[in-house]
């Protein structure tokens, strides 16, 4: 992953533990209503990607056991992972693309309200995604999926000063293996992406039907899949918004589509809006719709904290439940990967900013984006409206949660990697337990994982345990699936 330059080591700040009774007079134990949001404290365990579905992205057992173990912490609100709209391999990420997918998502629901005593709202993130390919072999790809044109000829004669050999394709793969950097100068842009990256659809590549429609198609893929999701004993969905898949991609400043759906800000939020509306009209009228946005894209070109709070009021104006905000995590800055393998969107500086670590600048990583965020919530509130927004990043400790709340940064706090580190935090940090929690060190071992598709678990407590028969592990037996469990002191 990037670093800063200056790769600053931060030291974790020492944690202002509440006592109960500070903790009952807090902001951040407060229930929050507005609209249809209805959440017994303003805690938020948001959306990550454990890796424990099947590879047709069917409910397993230790999906289910993740969950629930989240849920015995007793956050105000728990989001499911980014769950497919769309009927593709997907690898093992959870679908809801389809009735099938109904009696496994119905589960979680269930061990959920079970664990957390009816507590914890829960939540579904949908997505859907483009494809992308695997970094080829170099020979394959000029071989077998470049797609010669008379530009390569003339390309090839500008840059080497002579004339194009007659096997133009045998001679691409022979100079590649001397001076790639010339190969690089005769292929143009998409081409070098997918010889040196792997090869990456846009929402801005028109001249193809399937992306051309995604306005026709999407809305009815978000709708059905809400529709399950409510079917499935959801109390409402996430629509994601953010990050490098396709929905942020259509808000991108990059995005530059002709057809009303890109170039402005009313036609990249076009279709975020036409989603929204069409979710919202499938579901139940007490269904919760909310949306995660980022506060800023982070990328050459991108989307800016400005363009952020725009679209954020302009959701808040049709109704959205809530937004939830984040930064970065694009694709544009990826680090190149390896050979068979994808680029990994949280592997350059919009990366970073989504997760930031102890090595940084002299900012740090604590709370760093929250400042952008307030932006958001302020042009709401200026607006008119009182959508509740959620802020995330680098969020560890009760002082700096309340001092967020008291400033009117955002409504709720939302926690990552901390809630991985320990599920049980935020109901420590309620009933006087704060002395106890197990601190993330912000080091980003479990980013690690699920960069290479490996079920994603914590340092602080994965190695804990396992002499213990009962404790369910990874296939390699070597890491714990969940925290151990916490029993409150009576």
């Amino acid at each position: 992953m990037w670093t800063p330059p200056e790769k600053i080591r931060h030291a974790l700040p020492v944690l202002r533990v509440p006592t109960r009774d500070e903790a009952h007079a807090s902001r951040l134990f407060a229930p929050l209503t507005v609209g249809r949001l209805s959440l017994t404290e303003r805690t938020w365990v948001p959306a990550m990607v454990p890796w424990r579905a099947t590879e047709e992205g069917e409910t397993t057992e230790a999906v289910c056991a993740w969950y629930e173990r989240f849920a015995r912490g007793e956050p105000g609100a728990l989001v499911v992972e980014a769950t497919g709209i769309r009927d593709v391999p997907s690898g093992p990420l959870l679908r809801a693309s389809h009735d099938r997918y109904l009696a496994g998502l119905a589960e979680i629901p269930r061990r959920v309200r079970a664990a957390s005593g009816g507590r914890t709202r829960l939540f579904v993130q949908l997505i859907d995604f483009l494809r992308i390919r695997r970094r080829p072999q170099p020979e394959r790809y000029l071989r077998e999926h470049l797609v010669l044109r008379d530009e390569h000829a003339a390309r090839w004669a500008e840059v080497l000063g002579e004339a194009p050999p007659a096997d133009l394709r045998e001679a691409l793969v022979q100079l590649d293996a001397q001076h790639p950097e010339r190969v690089d100068r005769v292929l143009d842009a998409r081409e070098r992406e997918a010889l040196r990256m792997g090869a990456r659809e846009r929402v801005t590549d028109v001249e193809r039907a399937e992306i051309r429609d995604l306005p026709r198609t999407l809305p009815a893929l978000f709708a059905e899949a809400a529709a399950r999701a409510e079917t499935a004993g959801f109390d409402g969905v996430e629509l994601h918004y953010a990050h490098a898949y396709t929905m942020a991609s259509f808000l991108s400043a990059r995005n530059d589509r002709r057809d009303g759906y890109g170039a402005s800000r009313e036609g990249r939020v076009r279709l975020a809006r036409e989603v929204f509306a069409a979710v919202r009209a499938r579901v139940g009228r007490a269904f919760v719709v909310g949306c995660r946005l980022l506060c800023d894209e982070v990328i050459d070109g991108g989307s800016t904290v400005d363009d952020a709070a725009w679209f954020a009021t302009e959701l808040a104006r049709d109704g959205v439940d809530f937004v939830s905000l984040s930064t970065g995590g694009k694709f544009e800055d990826a680090k190149q990967p390896a050979i068979g393998s994808a680029a990994y969107p949280d592997t350059g500086r919009s990366g970073y900013e989504c997760m930031p670590t102890t090595f940084s600048d002299a900012r740090g990583p604590f709370a760093r984006n929250v400042a952008k965020m307030a932006q958001v919530r302020a042009a709401i509130r200026a607006a008119g409206l009182e959508t509740p927004t959620v802020v995330a990043g680098g969020i560890y400790d009760f002082a700096q949660a309340e001092a967020i709340l008291a400033r009117g940064e955002g409504d709720v706090i939302a926690a990552a990697r901390q809630s991985l580190a320990d599920p049980d935090w935020f109901r420590k940090l309620r009933t006087g337990h704060g002395d106890a929690i197990r601190r993330c060190r912000f080091t980003n071992y479990c980013e690690a994982l699920d960069q290479r598709h490996l079920a994603v678990t914590c340092q602080r407590w994965d190695r804990e345990g396992l002499d213990d028969p009962t404790v369910a592990r990874t296939p390699d037996g070597r890491r714990r699936l969940t925290a151990p469990p916490w029993d409150e002191p009576r």
